[in-house]
């Protein structure tokens, strides 16, 4: 991360430092919960996620911790609940695992993967963790693990069951899978229009109904980007060129096309998924995207970027503590 204003990165000690001071203000302000995500690239500091919940445990004492994602395909399913479980003892059952695949690659050959395998690795890895939940001994055998015969597996978490979401992109399979196992679903909406999911959020309500789930045990949850400011001025100013920098990095990797200040604009429009304005203007477009997905159960927002000035990230999120009983009393 860069400050904007003296051009210096801000080293991991000092991230660090403010990542606490944002989760402890996100408490403070009232908030649900905040979740740490996991990268294995340079410009980012996350790739050990539940040290980084554990450390935030140890300094609030109500705000819910998760991940966002944990990248199972990757992980060793085993190692992911112990770690979580071990997380949830120190927050006093106030964590929830949420697992996908990740955006990035670079997870796979760092760990010696096949990404042509990641959709296979994360069934079977899933798998395994739904069963590590359910039972302290396991016996389980699959193509990707050593297999485990009638095997302790602890700690064991404070919840019961342990909350484990699912998260999605686009594809239909992955709907219908969190939806047969009647796992809560984390959908990534990161451009478009969230109105676009609606079919895919039927399709797994509609599944996990078949497969003989309650409705209230299959909940959905949005994660989009999102920034607050005063006014849409400052909220788009602040916002913006961390916002086009990260994309532009993602472009050039890709092969893909440079973002634009016009994509950003109409993506951050009535329509678009992204939630960047004032308080009232969120408060609206969040109200809005729930009654278009047939209700939602919650909506994170990634506010965090590589050009942004903390004092700016500190007060969004203090303004995202004004809007939230305003959503959730619709």
């Amino acid at each position: 991360m860069t400050e904007p204003d003296t051009e210096q990165v801000v080293g991991p000690v000092e991230r660090f430092a403010h990542l606490m001071e944002e989760i402890e203000t996100a408490e403070r302000a009232g908030l649900y919960s905040y979740g740490i995500g996991e990268h294995h690239r340079a410009e980012y500091y996350d790739a050990a996620p539940a040290i980084i919940l554990a450390a935030a445990a140890s300094r609030t004492r109500r705000i819910r911790l998760r991940s966002a994602v944990t990248v199972l395909s990757a992980a060793d399913p085993v190692r992911v609940f112990q770690e979580y479980a071990t997380v949830d003892l120190i927050s006093g059952g106030r964590v929830e695992l949420v697992v996908g695949r990740g955006s990035f690659i670079e997870a796979f050959p760092l760990f010696g993967l096949a990404f042509e395998d990641y959709d296979e690795l994360f069934v079977e890895k899933l798998n395994l963790l739904l069963r590590l939940r359910d039972d302290a001994v396991v016996t389980w055998s699959g193509k990707h693990r050593p297999p485990l015969h009638e095997q302790p597996v602890y700690p064991r978490p404070v919840q019961d069951p342990f909350p484990i979401w699912v998260g999605v992109g686009g594809t239909p399979e992955s709907f219908l899978r969190a939806g047969t196992l009647g796992l809560p679903l984390m959908v990534a909406i990161i451009g478009g229009e969230p109105r676009q999911f609606a079919p895919l959020i039927d399709l797994y309500r509609r599944a996990g109904e078949q497969a003989g789930h309650d409705p209230e045990q299959l909940k959905v949850g949005l994660h989009c980007f999102g920034f607050l400011g005063d006014d849409v001025a400052k909220a788009t100013n602040a916002f913006y060129p961390g916002w086009e920098a990260m994309f532009t990095t993602i472009a050039r990797e890709r092969g893909g096309m440079p973002p634009t200040r016009r994509q950003f604009d109409a993506t951050r429009g009535p329509d678009g998924a992204y939630v960047v304005g004032d308080p009232d203007q969120v408060a609206t477009k969040l109200t809005r995207i729930s009654e278009q997905l047939g209700g939602v159960d919650r909506i994170n927002l990634q506010m965090t970027n590589p050009r942004l000035r903390h004092a700016d990230l500190l007060h969004s999120i203090e303004l995202l503590g004004e809007v939230a009983p305003k959503v959730a009393a619709v």
